[in-house]
């Protein structure tokens, strides 16, 4: 996106023909350069160039200021949506508690719902690495407490000191 700074205003503007769109968003059709920066002295406005690759360029009247801060503000909320989603790890044992796991259950909602995706380590020890399906059905045990509308975006998979799955919100 081009910065307000980078549009060509008033005098600057290079083509002969515009489709010209007023301040109050009326479009006036396509007028001669000259034509479109005399109405825009009669209101005591500016012509500004926003579309300089079209067929004819499009330009409107406005005040820059006010046109400036239109742009910065649409950019501004458009970084805002384009918030960083991060991996959040929750680490869980198979001997904890049940009120552990619905605590880690509640935070994984938490990371779900602000969007996050959301990686669920499940900590085995000693001989509990041998027993792989025991291990498997606590994990899922686990999910199953998980409120959230959610999809497995990998797969339970070995790894590290037990299992490892990433879920995402649907």
């Amino acid at each position: 996106m081009l910065s307000p700074i980078n549009y060509r205003i008033n005098k600057e503007i290079s083509a002969r023909e515009l489709r010209v769109v007023d301040d109050k968003g009326d479009n006036l059709g396509i007028l001669k350069t000259e034509e479109a920066l005399r109405i825009a002295g009669e209101r005591e406005l500016d012509l500004i160039e926003v579309a300089p690759h079209a067929k004819p360029p499009v330009a409107r009247i406005i005040s820059f200021d006010k046109f400036r801060y239109q742009k910065e503000k649409e950019e501004k909320k458009q970084r805002q949506g384009e918030k960083r989603k991060e991996l959040k790890q929750v680490r869980i044992t198979p001997r904890a508690a049940l009120n552990d796991l619905q605590v880690k259950a509640r935070k994984t909602n938490k990371f779900l719902e602000e969007g996050h995706k959301v990686e669920i380590n499940l900590f085995l020890r000693g001989r509990e690495k041998a027993n792989k399906s025991w291990g498997l059905e606590k994990l899922n045990e686990f999910m199953k407490m998980i409120t959230v509308p959610y999809k497995i975006s990998m797969e339970p998979k070995r790894g590290g000191r037990g299992f490892i799955t990433q879920i995402d919100k649907k």
